[in-house]
Order: structure tokens, then C-alpha cells, then sequence
């Protein structure tokens, strides 16, 4: 079996600069002072600001709260004041009746109707629940751009053991080097109550996602006129920070092994990706190699991170920005604004559907939006700015959170003028083989070249595997080029 990463190759080069006059337009009032903004709109008593990395351990009466006033991963258990959105009441537990393991993820909410549909005539009522970029998109495509509102479902589950490490890891859990590292926690989230933003980022990168998983995937960067190229990814990953009674000391700062194969279309098949995610990559970076097909050949890689181009991408996303971001944390000074009140793409089973065909799907500018279903949902807002004396083609990236599950769900990302450049969307589902909120797609919409990244195809093909018997053997440099000869 063949197997891949979620990580990415190269170096940037080329970024896009021409702007659609219309997200030109909408950027003038963007530019400055976002995070006030934000602010305004966040429920009284839950704005934090905060951004130095303190000690995030909380007193055993903070973390009592973890099962009652709190659910288990920190999230608020009680729904909001108008009922838009419910008290959480455990998620889903049990796969819906006429699942079985291997099929695709039943829609357990196939028979909801929609609250309402946003376009660019009405998005200026729905402004206080959508992030900037969000509203962008519909100066960017006022003709073809919606969102369908429906019923929110807080689905958000995870197995007993993850719920057990987070209450462990409340009161002992550290940020080490200044942020860029993590401390005496394990298996879960480390910082269930947060008390600095990058916090709040290491919990979206240590939160469950599987002991290991295999998925057959596709990628595609259209043109601005719509035509695309699917290209055909094999990866497979075993978490090693998330495996039964694993700890930070415990897995020699190896957060996860990532193997990736591309298999079609033909000129790029055959070239494969392995990456040693670390934990703390200030003390040991990424590591990485390449197997390239026509030398036949592994050499390290020492690109893959921070602003270099996603495998196979078209330059239409950077490295640390699959899974809508990975790696460290350490370019950017990160910042809690708060919580917010959000639509957000959330339960999206429909667009995860195999009666679905890739052309239903992909078109000019952005996905089709019929297939995407958005609810309302509390999110942790972290608005990240790149540090004085480092460099990245994002200069700030402001990320929304979902509070049931720590995935990122929308994400703002910023230009050297401070201008929107890309919106990113995770359109999760909650996955039934061990109960886990992950995308089954995720996109990169450039509003400044009317192109868009979108990763995690599978409708036509096979749905992801968990829990495989992956060994630290298979994901070795010897084992890439076993791999290459096959």
C-alpha cells in the first residue's frame, strides 16, 4: 500500500499581484485595525487579547469544569442565548442507521432544509457572523457566490481515552521556547482553556485526527476560466503524538510520519514525499525526502515548511498552509482576539457524497456552492502577525476555530499591504471509524488571480482508512525507496 503526507515542496517564487477592483474596493476599509473590529463583534466577557506565551497549566478548579460548564475538549456547553445554537450534548456517538465501515460517511442531517441563502445583495445583514474574507468573496463574485444556512448541529466527538488526556493535560500542559514548543501533556489538545493565541494554534495542531490513516485524494488548481488537471495523491500518516499512553517525551519530538505519492496524471506520478513532522521544529526542523521518479533517486528536502509551495499545487498554496495550517508556529506573533458567534462550513456530508462527480463540483472561481452547507457555530478568533525579523508571503493570517473540535474552519490570509489575498475553508464532517471532526475537503480561494486550491477529492474513489497497522519502519528513507522501485 502506498502511502503520503500532508506536506508540501519547492520554493515560492511567483505570488500574484493584480486585484479584482471590486476585492480592491472591499480591502480600503479592511486594511487597518482587524482586530478591533473583530473585537467589537465578540460576545462580552469572552474577549481575551492576549499574545504572550504564558504558562497555560490552569488550577484543578479551572479544569473541573471540563465535563460540566466546560465540554471535554473546553468548549462552552451550554447553546446561545437565542437558540441558534444548542447546548452540545455529546456529539455523535454512534454512526447513523445503514453506515457500515468502508462506505461513505452517511448524511445523519440529509433532511434539513435551509435557514436561509446568503448572495451578494443580502450579505450585508450577515456581516457580524462572516470573517472578512468570507464577505470578499462576494465582492469577488457577486454573480456566482452563496452560502446556505442551516440548522446549526454541535456533531463534534471524540473517543473516552482523547476526552481523559485533555482533563490530564489541563494542569500540567506548558508552552517551552518562548511558544514554539509544547510540554508534560499528551494524546489531546494540551490547552483546553487558553490563555494565549498560540495556544489556541498548538491545540488545532495537536488535535485528534486518528492513530493513523491511509486516503486516496485529489487535488486541483483550476484556471481562472475553470479547466483543471486532477491530480491523484496516495498518503498515509501515523500520529505518533496521539497513539494510547504516548506523551511529548515519549515520542523523541516526533509528532507524526507522513508518506506521499503522487499518481496521476502521468507526468508527476511516481514522485513521493516523506516528512518527520517535529514537534518543536525550532529545536529540530521538518525533516524530509524526496523520491523523484526519473533519477531514481531519495534526496533530502530541506523546503518543505513555512511559505515554500505545496506539492503538486501551482503555487496556489504554501506549504504550512495544508490542513489550513501546519508546522510551527514561531514566524508569527499570534494574538487571542476572542470568541465570535460565526457561520462557518460545518457537517458538509453532502459535499462528501459519491453521487457526486468531480465536474459537479469544480468551476470557475470557486466550488460550486450548492453542495456546501454552513452553520452557525462559537469559533476562537487568532489573529497571527509574521515577527519582527522573519519573513513570510502571508503577513498576517487571521484564524476562526471551531470550539467543539480546535479545527480551523476559516482562515484570512493577509498580503504585505494588509490586504486580503487568500480565504481558506475546511468542510468538515464528523468521521464515524473513530468519532473525529476533520475536512473532507479543503480550499484555497485566491482572490487576486480568481484561482482556488482545493485538496481531499474523493468521490469518485476510495474513502480514508484509520487505524492501520503503520510501523516507524514504513516511514523511513529505505522505505521510500522500496517504495520508488515498486
Amino acid at each position: 500500500m502506498s502511502r503520503i503526507t500532508k506536506t508540501l515542496m519547492g520554493r515560492l517564487r511567483n505570488r500574484n499581484t493584480a486585484v479584482g477592483s471590486r476585492t480592491a474596493g472591499l480591502n480600503a476599509g479592511l486594511s487597518a485595525g482587524l482586530t478591533a473590529g473583530l473585537a467589537a463583534g465578540l460576545s462580552a466577557g469572552l474577549l481575551v487579547c492576549l499574545s504572550s506565551p504564558a504558562s497555560a497549566k490552569v488550577s484543578g478548579a479551572e479544569a473541573a469544569k471540563l465535563g460540566g460548564e466546560l465540554t471535554p475538549v473546553g468548549a462552552e456547553t451550554a447553546g446561545n442565548a437565542d437558540g441558534s445554537i444548542p447546548a452540545w450534548n455529546g456529539g455523535i456517538t454512534t454512526p447513523p442507521s445503514g453506515y457500515q465501515p468502508g462506505d461513505f460517511h452517511v448524511d445523519p442531517y440529509a433532511n434539513d432544509q435551509p435557514l436561509a441563502t446568503i448572495t451578494a445583495e443580502n450579505v450585508d445583514s450577515y456581516r457580524d457572523v462572516l470573517s472578512p474574507g468570507q464577505i470578499a468573496m462576494f465582492e469577488r463574485y457577486p454573480e456566482t457566490w452563496s452560502m446556505k444556512v442551516y440548522p446549526t448541529h454541535r456533531s463534534a466527538s471524540y473517543p473516552q481515552r482523547i476526552y481523559d488526556a485533555i482533563a490530564a493535560n489541563a494542569t500540567t500542559a506548558e508552552l517551552v521556547d518562548g511558544g514554539n514548543g509544547v510540554g508534560n501533556c499528551g494524546e489531546g489538545v494540551p490547552f483546553p482553556i487558553p490563555q494565549s493565541g498560540v495556544e489556541v494554534v498548538w491545540n488545532h495542531l495537536l488535535r485528534f485526527r486518528g492513530e493513523s490513516v491511509s486516503r486516496k485524494l485529489g487535488q486541483v488548481a483550476p484556471t481562472s476560466g475553470g479547466s483543471y488537471t486532477m491530480v491523484m495523491i496516495d498518503d498515509s500518516v501515523l500520529w505518533k503524538y496521539m497513539l494510547p499512553g504516548s506523551t511529548v517525551g515519549s515520542i523523541n519530538n516526533r509528532l507524526g510520519l507522513f508518506l506521499q505519492r503522487v499518481t496521476s496524471p502521468a507526468r508527476l506520478a511516481g514522485s513521493i514525499l516523506l516528512v518527520h513532522e517535529t514537534l518543536d521544529q525550532t529545536k529540530e526542523p521538518r525533516k524530509a525526502w524526496v523520491y523523484n521518479p526519473g533519477q531514481r533517486r531519495v534526496r533530502r528536502a530541506p523546503n518543505v515548511a513555512y511559505d515554500n509551495p505545496g506539492t503538486a499545487a501551482d503555487g496556489q498554496r504554501t506549504s504550512d498552509q495544508l490542513d489550513v495550517f501546519n508546522g510551527s508556529p514561531d514566524r508569527y506573533d499570534w494574538t487571542l482576539v476572542g470568541k465570535k458567534e460565526m457561520l462557518v462550513p460545518y457537517n458538509c456530508y453532502a459535499l462528501h457524497s459519491p453521487e457526486l462527480k468531480y465536474d459537479d463540483i469544480i468551476q470557475a472561481g470557486h466550488i460550486n456552492p450548492e453542495h456546501l452547507r454552513y452553520e452557525k457555530h462559537r469559533v476562537w478568533v487568532v489573529d497571527g502577525k509574521v515577527k519582527d525579523g522573519t519573513s513570510h508571503v502571508y503577513a498576517r493570517r487571521t484564524f476562526f476555530i471551531d470550539e467543539d473540535s480546535w479545527q480551523i474552519l476559516v482562515a484570512d490570509q493577509f498580503d504585505a499591504r494588509d490586504e486580503i489575498w487568500r480565504v481558506s475553508e475546511a468542510y468538515v464532517i464528523n468521521y464515524y471509524e473513530q468519532p473525529l471532526i476533520w475536512d473532507t475537503l479543503q480550499v484555497h480561494y485566491d482572490l487576486q488571480n480568481g484561482r482556488y486550491l482545493a485538496f481531499g477529492f474523493n468521490n469518485e474513489g476510495n474513502i480514508e482508512e484509520f487505524d492501520l497497522d503503520l510501523k516507524e519502519a514504513d516511514f523511513t528513507p529505505e522505505a521510500l525507496r522500496r517504495e520508488g522501485r515498486r
